[in-house]
């Protein structure tokens, strides 16, 4: 049994667009209908933060308290949640929740609800040692993976393993993923588990080696040669994932796809793209965006890493350091993927 008391909680907040971050003292939200409590123990700092940080007008209100990469232990279940139950290890993902009865939601496609929410800026997010969500965003962490493991599966992960397993291409392919970051190093370790020839991309040869242990066939410098080329001398990709924080090369990787070849697109910026059209209709390319994925999708994510020792690569920092978290992550200086820990052990 659990304590009737609920402990001390902290939370990191921003009380205004662009504020600085601060830990703040909390109360843990009792769960609604159909909602969970859960004792934080990690949560992942992925780009789209420094935009929930600097949001104008969050639908949530000020203060904020970011995170949309969540793992640990349900602590309290609330009236009508079944299936879950105290002590169970989960993760939350970017997917926080949708209306339930929209054609999407209906057709199963809940992650493009109109009206989804996402932790962090439709309520308070993961950044804390207590966050409370709806049931329906919950995903079971497998024994194998640590809650540092797994955190990052609820965006980074399930992101980059949809793009790829939905991407068209088949066992064999050649496939390429743009941006060695926190999306593009779990990409290069999904495609390369899921058989195809993999080539990484990125920008100077400081990460090739590691492009290279992480199970990639080939590595793109792009200070040395420009990737759309480099990767039709290579005999073109079927499928190109783009998980760079920018939208600068997407023009020039459409020459880089064989015909019938997809780029997806992950990753990208405000940038505007001027696409090669004879480009893509002459050899029937096409291009097409990527969000996120579904609990079940990333309960699928974490058990195909948790079979093929795919794990991400973590640099931890407590959660009282979230602020430097985030200037590591936005300068490039971190390793991969940035997670905060609680430093306490969950119930």
């Amino acid at each position: 049994m659990f304590d009737d008391v609920r402990p001390a909680a902290t939370a990191v907040q921003v009380h205004a667009p662009g504020g600085r971050l601060t830990v703040t003292p909390i109360s843990p939200r009792t769960p609604d209908t159909g909602e969970v409590c859960i004792d934080v123990a990690a949560s992942g700092v992925c780009g789209a933060d420094a935009g929930t940080v600097g949001a104008g007008s969050p639908s949530a209100g000020f203060p904020i308290t970011p995170g949309h990469e969540v793992a640990g232990v349900i602590a309290e279940v609330g009236p009508r949640v079944s299936g879950w139950q105290p002590g169970d290890r989960v993760t939350v993902g970017w997917f926080g929740g949708s209306c339930g009865h929209c054609i999407a939601c209906r057709r199963g496609d809940v992650v493009h609800c109109p009206d989804r929410q996402v932790p962090g800026l439709s309520y308070p997010g993961g950044w804390a040692t207590t966050i409370t969500v709806p049931a329906t965003t919950l995903a079971r962490i497998p024994d194998a993976l640590s809650f540092v493991e797994a955190a990052p599966f609820g965006c980074a992960g399930v992101t980059t393993f949809n793009a790829l397993r939905h991407g068209g291409a088949q066992t064999g392919d050649r496939v390429a993923v743009i941006g060695i970051g926190g999306l593009g190093h779990l990409a290069v370790q999904f495609a390369a588990a899921m058989g195809y020839e993999t080539v990484a991309v990125s920008r100077g040869d400081h990460k090739r080696q590691a492009a290279l242990d992480l199970g990639a066939h080939h590595y793109i410098n792009t200070d040395d040669q420009t990737p759309g080329a480099a990767l039709k001398e290579l005999g073109g990709a079927t499928l190109i994932v783009s998980t760079a924080a920018t939208s600068a090369l997407l023009a020039d990787l459409i020459t880089g796809l064989t015909p019938h070849g997809r780029l997806t697109v992950a990753g990208f910026d405000a940038t505007a793209v001027h696409l090669p059209m004879a480009a893509l209709v002459m050899h029937a390319r096409t291009i097409g965006g990527h969000l996120t994925g579904s609990p079940a999708d990333t309960e699928q994510a974490m058990r195909f890493a948790a079979a093929t020792g795919i794990r991400p690569r973590t640099q931890t920092l407590p959660l009282e350091q979230a602020e430097q978290a985030l200037i590591s992550q936005q300068a490039g200086d971190a390793r991969f993927r940035v997670v905060l820990t609680t430093g306490e052990h969950p119930r």
